[in-house]
């Protein structure tokens, strides 16, 4: 199988975003247009949205969320399917049920990638889906047929930025994400998560800079105001 030539660049990949959270929505398409290869052609907030924007213009990758204000991600894509649309699907989401990822292969999944994430996380799937897309022609023999699936299906891991770890990363998500509109301090997410104040505030510092939580001032009784976060989805992802 051979790409594009090289004194032929291949036109960009047009990519609809499909997300009803306004701030990750602007995020995920600043992500995708840093990506060489791929334009964002258009964002849409609601899978009634979504659909409006497809009969209008021809895309060949959806961002799609999973959780819509007015269906499930899976649910729209099974109606773009049986109206005939062919684009591939990459899933942003928190769900990890592995029945709704195998639902979602069948219907032309991809890949997912687990909210929250870096922009290199986004990066690495882009880059590898671009280069199964750009496969054809006929294999060679096996080997070839195998390299290029796992391209699409075995992406390296994202390295977070240095010092972070995806478990920790985790622990201080879910922290973040259980505390609802309230919010939380670093001194209490430090503790339900089990590190420190200062390691707490690294990984909920992450969280605000690609935009999955923000941060405002706690006024208390004495002292500096210690800053507060909260989980920008409302803890539903």
């Amino acid at each position: 199988m051979t790409g594009p030539r090289q004194d032929e660049p291949a036109p960009a990949i047009r990519v609809l975003v499909v997300e009803d959270d306004p701030v990750a929505a602007q995020a995920h398409r600043m992500y995708v247009d840093r990506v060489q290869g791929f334009t964002v052609t258009a964002v849409a907030h609601t899978a009634a949205e979504a659909r409006r924007l497809l009969e209008r213009d021809q895309v060949g990758l959806l961002l799609l969320d999973l959780y819509l204000p007015d269906g499930h991600g899976l649910q729209l894509l099974r109606s773009l399917r049986a109206a005939g649309h062919s684009a591939d699907v990459i899933a942003v989401t928190s769900a990890r049920d592995l029945a709704v990822v195998r639902e979602g292969v069948s219907l032309g999944v991809v890949q997912y990638v687990l909210k929250p994430f870096t922009f290199a996380t986004l990066r690495d799937r882009l880059v590898r889906y671009s280069e199964f897309r750009a496969t054809e022609g006929e294999a060679s023999g096996q080997d070839e047929v195998d390299r290029a699936l796992a391209a699409l299906r075995a992406p390296q891991p994202a390295a977070l930025p240095k010092g972070l770890s995806g478990p920790t990363l985790e622990a201080v998500t879910r922290v973040l994400r259980q505390s609802g509109a309230d919010g939380v301090t670093a001194t209490i997410a430090g503790g339900a998560a089990g590190i420190s104040r200062i390691t707490a505030r690294r990984y909920l510092e992450h969280l605000v800079d690609v935009g999955r939580a923000e941060r405002r001032p706690q006024y208390g009784q004495v002292g500096r105001p210690e800053l507060c976060y909260r989980w920008l989805s409302g803890g539903r992802r």
